[in-house]
Protein backbone atom coordinates (compact mmCIF):
# COMPACT_ATOMS: atom_id res chain seq x y z
CA UNK A 1 0.00 0.00 0.00
CA UNK A 2 1.75 3.49 -0.92
CA UNK A 3 3.54 1.88 -3.70
CA UNK A 4 2.91 2.16 -7.16
CA UNK A 5 4.42 -0.29 -10.11
CA UNK A 6 4.21 3.68 -11.87
CA UNK A 7 7.35 4.36 -9.04
CA UNK A 8 9.81 1.75 -10.56
CA UNK A 9 12.60 3.26 -12.21
CA UNK A 10 12.22 3.07 -16.10
CA UNK A 11 14.61 0.80 -18.44
CA UNK A 12 16.42 3.46 -20.37
CA UNK A 13 16.27 3.92 -23.97
CA UNK A 14 18.52 1.61 -26.45
CA UNK A 15 20.88 3.39 -28.63
CA UNK A 16 18.80 3.07 -31.83
CA UNK A 17 15.46 4.35 -29.65
CA UNK A 18 17.27 7.18 -28.40
CA UNK A 19 18.47 8.19 -32.11
CA UNK A 20 15.22 7.57 -33.24
CA UNK A 21 13.85 10.30 -30.27
CA UNK A 22 16.25 12.71 -31.25
CA UNK A 23 15.50 12.77 -35.26
CA UNK A 24 11.85 12.36 -35.36
CA UNK A 25 10.84 15.80 -35.86
CA UNK A 26 13.47 16.43 -37.92
CA UNK A 27 12.72 13.82 -40.49
CA UNK A 28 8.49 14.47 -39.84
CA UNK A 29 9.89 18.01 -40.92
CA UNK A 30 11.55 17.10 -44.38
CA UNK A 31 9.22 14.00 -45.19
CA UNK A 32 5.73 16.30 -44.04
CA UNK A 33 3.83 13.43 -46.40
CA UNK A 34 4.69 10.36 -45.93
CA UNK A 35 2.94 7.97 -43.22
CA UNK A 36 4.32 7.04 -39.78
CA UNK A 37 5.32 3.58 -41.02
CA UNK A 38 6.78 4.84 -44.39
CA UNK A 39 8.89 7.61 -41.82
CA UNK A 40 10.07 4.86 -39.20
CA UNK A 41 11.57 2.61 -42.10
CA UNK A 42 13.66 5.90 -43.13
CA UNK A 43 14.68 6.39 -39.94
CA UNK A 44 15.89 2.68 -39.70
CA UNK A 45 17.49 2.81 -42.83
CA UNK A 46 19.70 6.40 -41.59
CA UNK A 47 20.64 4.47 -38.51
CA UNK A 48 21.88 1.48 -40.57
CA UNK A 49 24.29 3.90 -41.94
CA UNK A 50 25.27 6.21 -39.34
CA UNK A 51 29.09 5.88 -38.97
CA UNK A 52 30.12 3.64 -35.72
CA UNK A 53 31.48 6.43 -34.18
CA UNK A 54 28.43 8.17 -33.72
CA UNK A 55 26.80 5.11 -33.26
CA UNK A 56 28.82 4.60 -30.36
CA UNK A 57 27.65 8.53 -28.46
CA UNK A 58 24.04 6.77 -28.18
CA UNK A 59 25.59 3.85 -26.71
CA UNK A 60 27.70 5.68 -23.94
CA UNK A 61 24.59 7.76 -23.42
CA UNK A 62 22.39 4.29 -22.62
CA UNK A 63 25.57 3.00 -20.76
CA UNK A 64 25.68 6.28 -18.18
CA UNK A 65 21.90 6.02 -18.13
CA UNK A 66 21.65 2.56 -17.25
CA UNK A 67 23.94 2.58 -14.16
CA UNK A 68 22.06 5.01 -12.78
CA UNK A 69 18.96 3.31 -13.82
CA UNK A 70 20.50 0.18 -11.71
CA UNK A 71 21.10 2.42 -8.28
CA UNK A 72 17.81 3.85 -8.53
CA UNK A 73 15.81 0.52 -8.60
CA UNK A 74 18.11 -0.92 -6.00
CA UNK A 75 16.93 1.93 -3.60
CA UNK A 76 12.99 1.02 -4.69
CA UNK A 77 13.38 -2.31 -4.04
CA UNK A 78 14.82 -1.48 -0.85
CA UNK A 79 11.90 0.33 0.59
CA UNK A 80 9.82 -2.30 -0.36
CA UNK A 81 7.73 -4.59 2.48
CA UNK A 82 7.57 -8.33 1.46
CA UNK A 83 4.08 -7.71 1.12
CA UNK A 84 4.85 -4.73 -1.19
CA UNK A 85 6.95 -6.45 -2.99
CA UNK A 86 4.62 -9.60 -3.57
CA UNK A 87 1.41 -7.36 -4.56
CA UNK A 88 3.70 -5.59 -7.31
CA UNK A 89 4.83 -8.66 -8.85
CA UNK A 90 1.34 -10.05 -9.50
CA UNK A 91 0.62 -6.28 -10.77
CA UNK A 92 3.26 -6.82 -13.13
CA UNK A 93 1.98 -10.27 -13.77
CA UNK A 94 -1.65 -9.37 -14.89
CA UNK A 95 -0.06 -6.49 -16.69
CA UNK A 96 2.10 -8.50 -19.03
CA UNK A 97 -0.08 -10.90 -19.17
CA UNK A 98 -2.84 -8.58 -20.28
CA UNK A 99 -0.09 -6.98 -22.74
CA UNK A 100 0.26 -11.00 -24.60
CA UNK A 101 -3.26 -11.08 -24.94
CA UNK A 102 -3.63 -7.96 -26.90
CA UNK A 103 -0.53 -9.21 -29.00
CA UNK A 104 -2.35 -12.17 -29.33
CA UNK A 105 -5.21 -10.98 -30.41
CA UNK A 106 -4.31 -8.23 -32.83
CA UNK A 107 -1.54 -10.79 -34.25
CA UNK A 108 -5.18 -12.53 -35.11
CA UNK A 109 -6.86 -9.76 -36.41
CA UNK A 110 -3.74 -9.34 -39.37
CA UNK A 111 -3.78 -12.66 -40.03
CA UNK A 112 -7.58 -12.67 -40.66
CA UNK A 113 -9.02 -15.29 -38.12
CA UNK A 114 -13.07 -15.11 -38.86
CA UNK A 115 -15.27 -13.75 -36.36
CA UNK A 116 -17.09 -15.80 -33.97
CA UNK A 117 -20.44 -17.06 -34.31
CA UNK A 118 -23.08 -14.57 -33.45
CA UNK A 119 -26.03 -15.61 -31.06
CA UNK A 120 -29.34 -15.06 -31.94
CA UNK A 121 -29.89 -12.83 -28.91
CA UNK A 122 -26.97 -10.62 -30.60
CA UNK A 123 -28.33 -10.59 -34.04
CA UNK A 124 -31.79 -9.41 -32.45
CA UNK A 125 -30.62 -6.61 -30.04
CA UNK A 126 -28.11 -5.35 -33.44
CA UNK A 127 -31.04 -5.31 -35.26
CA UNK A 128 -33.07 -3.61 -33.02
CA UNK A 129 -31.02 -1.31 -31.43
CA UNK A 130 -30.80 1.85 -33.35
CA UNK A 131 -34.58 1.94 -33.14
CA UNK A 132 -34.79 0.80 -29.67
CA UNK A 133 -36.21 3.76 -26.98
CA UNK A 134 -33.92 3.91 -24.50
CA UNK A 135 -31.88 7.40 -22.81
CA UNK A 136 -28.23 5.29 -22.57
CA UNK A 137 -26.78 2.05 -24.64
CA UNK A 138 -27.56 0.25 -21.43
CA UNK A 139 -31.19 1.65 -20.84
CA UNK A 140 -31.94 0.04 -24.70
CA UNK A 141 -29.91 -3.32 -24.02
CA UNK A 142 -32.20 -3.31 -20.93
CA UNK A 143 -35.39 -2.95 -22.82
CA UNK A 144 -34.23 -5.28 -25.81
CA UNK A 145 -33.31 -7.73 -23.03
CA UNK A 146 -36.98 -7.40 -21.30
CA UNK A 147 -38.57 -7.68 -24.95
CA UNK A 148 -36.16 -10.90 -25.84
CA UNK A 149 -37.78 -12.65 -23.01
CA UNK A 150 -41.55 -12.36 -24.06
CA UNK A 151 -41.28 -13.14 -27.59
CA UNK A 152 -42.57 -16.59 -28.66
CA UNK A 153 -40.35 -19.46 -29.71
CA UNK A 154 -42.11 -18.52 -33.29
CA UNK A 155 -41.02 -14.88 -32.91
CA UNK A 156 -37.14 -16.08 -31.69
CA UNK A 157 -37.32 -19.10 -34.68
CA UNK A 158 -35.51 -16.17 -37.43
CA UNK A 159 -33.23 -15.32 -35.22
CA UNK A 160 -32.36 -19.22 -34.31
CA UNK A 161 -31.66 -19.70 -37.39
CA UNK A 162 -29.67 -16.86 -38.55
CA UNK A 163 -27.84 -18.09 -35.58
CA UNK A 164 -27.00 -21.47 -36.92
CA UNK A 165 -26.45 -19.91 -40.51
CA UNK A 166 -23.76 -17.64 -39.16
CA UNK A 167 -22.06 -20.83 -37.23
CA UNK A 168 -21.87 -22.55 -40.70
CA UNK A 169 -20.13 -19.82 -41.93
CA UNK A 170 -17.98 -19.51 -38.85
CA UNK A 171 -17.10 -23.39 -39.51
CA UNK A 172 -16.52 -23.08 -43.27
CA UNK A 173 -14.30 -19.83 -43.01
CA UNK A 174 -12.37 -21.55 -40.05
CA UNK A 175 -11.54 -24.71 -42.20
CA UNK A 176 -10.38 -22.47 -45.00
CA UNK A 177 -8.37 -20.08 -42.56
CA UNK A 178 -6.58 -23.21 -40.70
CA UNK A 179 -5.55 -24.86 -44.16
CA UNK A 180 -4.01 -21.61 -44.46
CA UNK A 181 -2.41 -21.31 -41.31
CA UNK A 182 -0.53 -24.79 -42.01
CA UNK A 183 0.68 -23.61 -44.82
CA UNK A 184 2.24 -21.01 -43.24
CA UNK A 185 3.53 -23.47 -40.37
CA UNK A 186 1.04 -22.04 -38.07
CA UNK A 187 -0.14 -24.92 -36.61
CA UNK A 188 -0.16 -23.73 -33.07
CA UNK A 189 -3.20 -21.47 -34.07
CA UNK A 190 -5.36 -24.41 -35.08
CA UNK A 191 -8.17 -25.65 -32.49
CA UNK A 192 -7.29 -28.53 -30.99
CA UNK A 193 -9.62 -31.93 -31.43
CA UNK A 194 -11.62 -31.35 -28.24
CA UNK A 195 -12.24 -27.72 -30.01
CA UNK A 196 -13.60 -28.61 -32.86
CA UNK A 197 -17.48 -29.07 -32.43
CA UNK A 198 -18.92 -32.96 -32.77
CA UNK A 199 -21.35 -34.06 -35.09
CA UNK A 200 -24.93 -33.62 -33.23
CA UNK A 201 -27.87 -35.06 -33.92
CA UNK A 202 -30.74 -32.39 -34.24
CA UNK A 203 -32.83 -33.01 -31.04
CA UNK A 204 -28.96 -32.67 -29.15
CA UNK A 205 -28.28 -29.53 -31.24
CA UNK A 206 -31.47 -28.19 -29.97
CA UNK A 207 -30.99 -28.66 -26.85
CA UNK A 208 -27.63 -27.39 -26.65
CA UNK A 209 -28.81 -24.41 -28.51
CA UNK A 210 -31.77 -23.54 -25.45
CA UNK A 211 -28.51 -24.10 -22.79
CA UNK A 212 -26.18 -22.24 -24.48
CA UNK A 213 -29.40 -19.03 -25.21
CA UNK A 214 -30.28 -19.42 -21.50
CA UNK A 215 -26.10 -19.16 -20.36
CA UNK A 216 -26.12 -16.12 -22.73
CA UNK A 217 -29.40 -14.56 -21.12
CA UNK A 218 -28.26 -15.02 -17.43
CA UNK A 219 -24.80 -13.31 -18.52
CA UNK A 220 -26.74 -10.34 -20.12
CA UNK A 221 -28.99 -10.19 -17.34
CA UNK A 222 -26.00 -9.99 -14.88
CA UNK A 223 -24.03 -7.39 -16.51
CA UNK A 224 -27.08 -4.72 -16.63
CA UNK A 225 -27.30 -5.56 -13.19
CA UNK A 226 -23.87 -4.49 -12.69
CA UNK A 227 -24.64 -1.75 -14.93
CA UNK A 228 -27.45 -0.04 -12.92
CA UNK A 229 -25.69 -0.71 -9.47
Amino acid sequence: RGISSDQRPKRPLTAYFRFLKDNHSAFRQKNPEISNMELVKKLAGAWKELPASQKQVYENARKTDWQKYVEQLAAYKAQLTPAQAAALKEERRKRLAKRRSFRAKRELTVLGKPKKPRSSFNIFVSENFQECEGATPVAKLKQLYDTWRKLSNPQKQPYLQLAEDDKVRYENEMKSWESKMVELGREDLIRSRTQKPKKKTAETTKEAGKTKASSREKKTKLKLKKSEE
